[in-house]
């Protein structure tokens, strides 16, 4: 089974969180920051939303920081991925 995104959606995975700080401690799970940066597993086709053209700029492949609680998360197949529009996403890491 597949995720297709539609219109201007992506379906992203978030990177995993960091567990240790920089000095060596081990962060329980409630210390933990939900991560912001993601991988672009799939892109929805963009064209006409609310009424105006979405062009998609962001491809599969991407490393992209997104709004820190945006998006809808989903399970499939033991993975955890997070659906969200391409308005959320912040920036691309290059």
């Amino acid at each position: 089974m597949t995720i297709k995104p539609l219109a201007d959606r992506i379906l992203i995975k978030m990177q995993e969180a960091e567990e240790t700080t920089k000095s060596g401690i081990l962060l329980a799970g409630s210390a933990k920051e939900k991560p912001q940066i993601a991988e672009v597993i799939e892109v929805g086709p963009g064209g006409v939303v609310d009424g105006k053209e979405v062009k998609m700029y962001v491809k599969k492949g991407d490393k992209v920081i997104t709004s820190k609680y945006s998006g809808t998360e989903v399970k499939l197949d033991d993975q955890e991925y997070t659906i969200v529009r391409q308005s959320d996403v912040l920036a691309v890491v290059e």
